[in-house]
């Protein structure tokens, strides 16, 4: 149930279309389902501007069916499970066809893309490999409501790709940097512009990079100033961020 349902349910139950008992029987979930192994929120909407999204990896597949039976049965408007295996994925696919399933950014969602903020998100990643983790932050984005524009390759190898898109990036109402190895590219793009930038360190990289610990102590150390940093490979975290940002400058 979200915010708008929720007002038009207070309504009805103002001129008399719904009885004060069938109404405490819509709320008899909130603030969340108990199913024993999990009990979900049916109440983050409202705290968080977005459902409770199921991290899906190490889940068993009857689990997640229980998980997903119930927040459709909760009338959730957004259902997302992340980190899902394209053999999971599926599997839910066969049982609703709404799924749609974005397996670069492995995630699998039931929820309407349209765009319902000012402004743009730009995501942009230093390189090809960091992909998958710049996807589903930008994935994420998306699902909130959010336009969001892709720069995939464009680390500081060749720090002459920015240049390009410069005018994208300055446009921009916040910006995610998602980059490996070094983890370089935030502290070059927060130079070049007024935008809130939000360093997201993946783990690609070997020898010294220490499975993106060497990026993530780079964009802590930044001395460029204008960056938060999320975990390593947190496309989530970084996504719902942008997001919540964008939504606040008009």
């Amino acid at each position: 149930m979200d915010q708008d349902k929720l007002l038009a349910l207070f309504e009805q139950i103002k001129k008399g279309e719904v009885s004060p008992t069938e109404a405490l029987d819509q709320f008899k979930n909130l603030p969340f389902k108990d199913l024993d192994f999990v009990k979900i929120d049916s109440h983050r909407l409202f705290r968080k501007q977005l459902g409770e999204v199921i991290y899906s990896q190490n889940k068993k597949m009857k689990q997640l069916i229980t998980i997903y039976n119930h927040m459709k049965e909760l009338n959730q408007p957004k259902i997302i499970f992340t980190r899902i295996t394209p053999k999971k994925a599926h599997q839910l696919m066969e049982m609703d066809n709404q799924l749609i399933y974005n397996e670069k950014a492995r995630i699998l969602y039931k929820a309407e893309i349209k765009v319902q903020q000012p402004g743009q998100i730009a995501v942009v990643t230093a390189g090809t490999t960091d992909i998958p983790v710049a996807e589903e932050a930008a994935c994420i984005a998306e699902i909130m409501g959010n336009k969001v524009k892709r720069f995939f390759d464009c680390g500081v190898a060749g720090i002459h790709r920015l240049f390009g898109i410069y005018d994208d990036l300055v446009s921009s109402n916040v910006i995610v940097c998602a980059a490996g190895m070094e983890g370089a590219l935030p502290s070059v793009v927060s130079g070049l512009v007024d935008v809130p930038i939000i360093a997201l360190p993946t783990a690609i990289g070997y020898g010294a990079n220490f499975k993106g610990v060497s990026a993530l102590l780079t964009m802590i150390n930044s001395c460029s100033p204008g960056i938060a940093v999320v975990n390593i490979d947190n496309g989530f975290g970084a996504g719902y961020m942008a997001g919540i940002i964008n939504m606040r400058r008009k």
